[in-house]
């Protein structure tokens, strides 16, 4: 019995109560955290964030660790985790900006400044400190990082942790989960959406997704001022970027070929385009008229086969060095970045990691993947000297000082923002400069979940102690009703701005606001709604700019006003 209460309770003659006590207390809060966030309420789940909420029980009961050693871990896991998510939306942070995701975003940033607007006005009329209401914000737009940049802050300018932010944060999260997949349910009646048509329109990738997907297109030629002419000659007049995957030519043989540069065309030929739906109707006109083939039927002998670049010499080559056309008769035809389908131009730069669609024989396709690489097991090598020379970068940049005017103390990225800023340039220009900067999904998000696991153990375990106090005999219940009005008023405005203003189609918005908030059930209710990717690329063009400006707003609201 003595040996279970030094475990739970900590070695009293050992530092911090020593590592057995403190492992075991960290692996419990996070297994049973992990275990409870598998439950799921009429399909919606608060998911890691349980584990938040097992720490405060923990906490509550004095089963803790040592204050230094928790805070080293609560900031050590920050970090792992705010460096694994710009990674991952590093490669589409700044394409994100272009053409049609410019207006998504602009959308999102309208969604920011309104939460941030709330939260101050709550500030000022309630008188709830401004720490508290940052705590409320980031748990109302279910952002973590912009919990533990808040802390950070808060931390550096005064010395000490604030635990009423991670206490706010607690209260407003399981609702700020529901009030945003409530207020997308609201939009829906107030919009007065047609599904079957918003559906039918997304899935052909119109409006402000034409410049962020691709889409195959048959063409017959009807234009005679193409006939006879090659490929080659015939690109720089349309002026589009396009690939021509296959032809089927309206004499001789029927069956399907791949083409190259000096492929010539002539009228009635069918042909296969891949573009973005943008440029669909002026590719379509200039060539003839859109028709429906099923291209897999007409020719057995050609397959597509989707290959993974894992050779580091290609990383940040460009696609025309490669030749594969010349050399093996097998044509690209699309490259999958980061989840976004790209069109394959010749002047495209390769990155490890990138999924190339390839088209040819079997034998042609074959030959394709011995010089791309395709090995999983040359991936799954992890790279972990740009990953570690990076975060130690960004804990460098974190500690910079920058001073504002109006800002009496001077501002700093931290623990949060340095290591953010520093991944996301890593990851989208490393590849230039021959940096291998890629991780697997499961590698990057199993360092990811081992970050937040510990980041949010930690926080609950600091905040537990005066968790119940504050919300029963404090008021603290009072904050719910704040993070509701910070959830869904934001939301609900930018829906209709979004739509009447913007256009929008109502799957492609409410990708966005669910992106807005950085709200992963929000994202999965909206992938429930329909068929088509409209949500999931909404909310991944959206999602790296709007983590990045949470992150900074919640520390600067802590800079000004605290």
């Amino acid at each position: 019995m003595e040996l279970l209460r030094n475990l739970f309770e900590g070695f009293p003659n050992l530092w911090g109560g020593g590592v057995a006590h403190s492992v075991l207390i960290l692996s419990l809060v996070i297994a049973c955290g992990i275990i409870l966030g598998k439950i799921k309420v009429a399909g919606i789940s608060l998911g890691v964030t349980w584990i938040l909420f097992v720490g405060i029980v923990f906490g509550h009961f004095n089963l803790n660790l040592d204050e230094h050693l928790l805070h080293f871990l609560k900031e050590f896991g920050l970090i792992l985790f705010v460096y694994s998510i710009g990674l991952q939306v590093g490669p589409g942070f700044f394409s994100a900006f272009k053409k049609g995701g410019f207006t998504l975003n602009m959308l999102a940033i309208t969604t920011i400044f309104l939460s941030i607007v709330i939260t101050i006005i709550l500030h000022f009329t309630t008188g709830t400190p401004i720490t508290t209401m940052v705590g409320i914000l980031s748990g109302a737009v279910t952002n973590t990082p912009g919990l533990g940049a808040a802390q950070q802050a808060n931390s550096d300018m005064n010395g000490i942790d604030a635990p009423e932010i991670a206490m706010g944060y607690a209260v407003a999260y399981p609702l700020g989960v529901v009030g945003a997949i409530f207020s997308l349910l609201i939009l829906k009646y107030i919009l007065n959406i047609n599904t079957s048509k918003e559906e039918a329109e997304a899935e052909k990738g119109l409006g402000h997704l034409q410049e962020l997907t691709v889409r195959p297109v048959s063409i017959e030629i009807k234009n005679e001022a193409v006939d006879g002419k090659k490929i080659k000659d015939i690109r720089p007049l349309v002026n589009r970027n396009f690939v021509i995957s296959r032809i089927r030519y309206h004499e001789g043989k029927q069956e399907t070929e791949l083409v190259n540069s000096e492929t010539a065309l002539h009228i009635h030929d069918k042909i296969l385009i891949i573009s973005n739906p943008i440029d669909i109707e002026a590719i379509s006109v200039f060539f003839g008229k859109q028709i429906e083939m099923e291209w897999e039927q007409l020719n057995k002998n050609l397959i597509s086969r989707r290959i993974l670049i894992t050779k580091p010499e290609l990383n940040g080559k460009m696609l025309s060095q490669l030749k594969i056309r010349n050399n093996f008769g097998a044509s690209i035809t699309r490259i999958n970045r980061s989840g976004v389908d790209l069109v394959a131009t010749p002047n495209l730069q390769l990155q490890m990691g990138d999924r190339v669609t390839v088209v040819g024989s079997e034998l042609a396709v074959s030959h394709a993947e011995k010089v791309l690489g395709n090995s999983m097991k040359r991936l799954n090598q992890p790279n972990l000297i740009p990953i570690f020379i990076g975060i130690a970068l960004g804990c460098i940049l974190g500690s910079i000082p920058f001073m504002f005017p109006g800002i009496p103390q001077p501002v700093k990225l931290g623990l949060a923002g340095g290591p953010l800023i520093v991944s996301i340039l890593i990851s989208r220009f490393g590849p230039q400069y021959k940096m291998i900067t890629y991780t697997t999904m499961s590698a990057n998000l199993m360092v990811r979940e081992i970050g937040i696991s510990l980041f949010l153990a930690c926080v609950g375990l600091g905040a537990g102690k005066e968790f119940i106090e504050t919300i029963i005999n404090e008021g603290g219940y009072i904050w719910i009703a704040y993070g509701v009005l910070i959830t869904v008023i934001p939301l609900l405005l930018t829906g209709i701005i979004g739509r009447y203003v913007c256009k929008l189609n109502y799957y492609t918005l409410i990708g966005v606001l669910s992106g807005a908030n950085t709200n992963p059930p929000a994202l999965a209710y909206s992938n429930d709604l329909t068929s088509c990717d409209a949500p999931a690329v909404g909310y991944a063009t959206v999602y790296p700019l709007a983590m990045f400006l949470r992150v900074l707003t919640a520390q600067l609201l802590i800079l000004c006003l605290g």
